[in-house]
């Protein structure tokens, strides 16, 4: 059995989130970088060039990268063998934020109810999932989303005949759809199968790999080098603008389901893309 100190996560949930409403990760920087040098429309460029100096002024002057500064959504890797001293792990996150989002000059963002829409002032409640597995292993995967990109994400049930096609056809006009509003150019998060909301978790949890990653499995990681040229043909552009960067990448993970049915979802994610990796 392994023990962590309640402080201990809470600490390091609060320095992810200065860090990460900061300083842009490298591979998200890469990858402007090589969209830069790509495209072909002026505007496109010169909006790229912006975004790139942004990232460059947010770290060098420890400036929010954006004025939404999201809210809080980790995915947890707990192990049976870890136990928390001192509270639990859900509060030491969330305590880890409140502290993270004061710090930090964060923006907060949370509200205490969907329909009431008071601020809860601290940017808590965090969104938690939690994966128990067998060891005396405790990552945390932490990312800030902002309201503008999570709003043009998109879930559907299509029907087994759909297939491959028309998952492809379901990510296209998600996108096409959400056009400028995301704040592209946007990574995209595909689930694919088990159920409504496994598919959702499945989008948002793929956003928190490397933009160089790839899945392990050659037909997905086709189905995502198809996604991101047939989005990129779209021509939406950075912000919207035009151009041939209207995603930096697209990630897909899949899950088995019931032979009735095909799940499908996208998590739209900004160029803000503020995530990091917690390990413990």
């Amino acid at each position: 059995m392994r023990t962590v100190e309640f402080e201990t996560i809470a600490e390091a949930v609060a320095d992810a989130a200065i860090d990460a409403g900061r300083v842009l990760p490298e591979d998200v920087l890469a990858a402007l970088a090589a969209a830069h040098d790509r495209e072909t429309a002026p505007i496109a460029k010169e909006i790229l060039e912006r975004v790139i100096e942004n990232a460059r002024i947010a770290r060098e002057h420890q400036m929010p990268l954006c004025q939404d500064c999201g809210l809080a959504v980790c995915f947890v890797r707990i192990g049976s063998e870890v136990r928390v001293a001192g509270g639990g792990i859900a509060d030491a996150i969330n305590e880890g934020v409140r502290r993270g989002y004061e710090r930090g000059y964060l923006r907060k963002s949370v509200l205490n109810d969907p329909l009431k829409r008071m601020n809860t002032d601290d940017n808590t409640p965090a969104v938690i999932h939690f994966d128990i597995v067998g060891a005396d292993e405790l990552t945390i995967g932490y990312m800030a989303k902002g309201g503008g990109c999570e709003n043009m994400s998109r879930t559907a049930m299509l029907t087994p005949a759909d297939g491959r096609d028309g998952v492809i056809e379901f990510v296209v006009k998600t996108v096409r759809k959400a056009g400028g509003n995301p704040c592209p150019p946007i990574i995209v998060g595909v689930g694919i199968g088990g159920t409504l909301e496994r598919a959702a978790l499945l989008a948002k949890r793929t956003l928190l790999r490397r933009l160089d990653e790839h899945n392990d499995d050659a037909d997905l990681a086709a189905l995502e080098a198809e996604i991101l040229d047939r989005v990129n043909a779209l021509g939406i552009g950075p912000q919207g603008m035009g151009g041939n960067t209207t995603a930096l990448g697209v990630h897909v993970e899949a899950f088995p389901c019931h032979i009735a049915s095909l799940p499908v979802a996208v998590n739209i994610e900004c160029h803000s893309h503020r995530t990091r990796r917690i390990v413990l």
